[in-house]
């Protein structure tokens, strides 16, 4: 087994202290790995992820990461994501890496709704290009996937790939919390398990069509969740040799 520790949402600030070191010091007992699933800022700028990184250092297992929406905002994301990566961070947006015999993809993802209810490239520019993001996004996850020869696949994802993990959240705002597109390339390359955030009043577990389980590890949710725990997901992944 690899053993996954997952959070996303943290939104650090300038002001932000100890919000992870505590649980960090002995997390490489309980886990393999750690995934950050985005919104790692408040606003994206680099005093707020330089409080995150310090804290990061030293931990003793490896760390994943996508960026989220909310380290675009000032738009300094480049510098954000240098910052981490100078810290010993393994950031990925259409990247795939290898650890513990397992395969890990990531994007950032993007919005658009679900199913039926999908917006659709029609009408005003701006609309088309909404879409277009979306479609980019999953295009670069599948070239993530597509690199990857591991029996088993992780992605990492700031906004769901499914429906079921934002339930919970106002219907009104499911647009904006992810995009069925990004399920496609899930099914399509038999994902072992995804991991998504963003949608902080949405539900734990859900699956893809294909069957694939779908975590929302948003903080705040893991906090209403699971009150008496460290804010990280665990789930074990079964190891299938090559």
């Amino acid at each position: 087994m690899i053993r996954i520790a997952a959070v996303g949402d943290l939104h650090y600030g300038a002001g932000s202290t100890e919000i992870l070191r505590p649980s960090l010091e002995h997390l490489h007992d309980r886990a393999d790995v750690l995934l950050l699933a985005g919104d790692l800022t408040r606003c994206g700028g680099p005093e707020e992820v330089k409080v995150l990184a310090d804290e990061l250092r030293g931990v003793r297992i490896p760390v994943v990461a996508v960026l989220g929406n909310h380290d675009y905002q000032s738009g300094q994301h480049e510098e954000v994501w240098k910052i981490l990566c100078d810290a010993g961070i393994i950031m990925l947006d259409g990247d795939a890496c290898e650890l513990h015999g397992i395969g890990f993809a990531g994007v950032k993802g993007f919005g658009g709704g679900f199913g039926q209810w999908a917006l659709q490239p029609w009408g005003e520019a701006t609309t088309k290009q909404f879409v277009h993001e979306a479609v980019d996004e999953a295009v670069e996850l599948e070239s993530a996937l597509a690199k990857l020869r591991t029996p088993q696949r992780i992605v990492v994802l700031h906004y769901s790939p499914i429906r079921d993990t934002v339930v919970g959240e106002p219907p009104e705002i499911f647009a904006f919390l992810g995009s069925s597109r990004l399920e496609e390339p899930l099914n399509r390359y038999a994902v072992t398990a995804v991991f998504h955030g963003h949608a902080h009043h949405g539900t734990l577990e859900g699956h893809t069509t294909g069957g694939i389980p779908v975590y929302n590890v948003a903080v705040p949710l893991l906090y209403k969740a699971f009150p008496d725990r460290p804010p990280f997901r665990l789930v074990e992944i079964p190891v299938t040799p090559l």
